[in-house]
């Protein structure tokens, strides 16, 4: 039985879903997802999508979940987007890709925040679920490779959960109802705790 029958169900109904989950599988083919334990990229934004099409998200919305990476980790620019859909998943992947000009990896999130609470409700969503995914889809790489996970990124895994518990806050802050928060905020804990289990305790005297 398919993971993915949402997105695979609106693929069917939406010519630009289909079209979405085409380019999002050409632009990331045969890239890995960073921290996943060597998931191919493409699961990753197919599985944001999938969390916003089992909440009955707008066809656009679901498109753009699905092209939310091709800016920032592919060729594909925001006007190639642009020229592909229409506006509205246009601005949204625009809103939901990061300036990588901005240093430090700290200052560009905060950026990276302010733009998606200011772009609206439906950008919120596609962060709050991909955040969901990125975590979930780190707990499973953390279970096997422990804190060597973390050499996977740019920044250290400390760094990362920082920034995930910065942007739950603010999307707690923007949009207190929004879907997968709750989620979001179980999958955080449990990674804590999983990497406190695994300091090794201090011998005894």
């Amino acid at each position: 039985m398919s993971q993915t029958p949402g997105i695979e169900a609106a693929a069917g109904r939406s010519e630009p879903v289909r079209r979405a989950l085409e380019m999002a599988r050409k632009a990331h083919a045969g890239q890995v997802r960073n921290g996943s334990g060597g998931m191919p990229y493409v699961e990753h934004p197919i599985a944001v999508a999938e969390l916003l099409a089992s909440r009955g998200f707008a066809a656009e919305v679901l498109a753009a979940a699905l092209l939310h990476d091709v800016v920032e980790d592919s060729a594909i620019s925001v006007e190639q987007v642009r020229d592909s859909f229409d506006e509205p998943v246009a601005s949204l992947v625009e809103a939901l890709t990061d300036d990588e000009t901005i240093e430090p990896y700290e200052r560009r999130k905060d950026e990276h925040r302010r733009r998606v609470a200011a772009a609206g409700p439906d950008a919120l969503a596609i962060y709050a679920a991909d955040k969901l995914s990125n975590v979930h889809t780190l707990r499973g790489a953390y279970a096997s490779q422990g804190e060597a996970v973390g050499e996977e990124f740019k920044v250290t895994l400390d760094v990362k959960v920082a920034v995930w518990e910065a942007d739950l806050k603010m999307l707690r802050d923007a949009l207190p109802d929004l879907p997968f928060l709750d989620d979001l905020e179980a999958e955080l804990a449990g990674l804590r705790e999983e990497r406190i289990s695994a300091v090794p305790a201090p011998p005894s005297s």
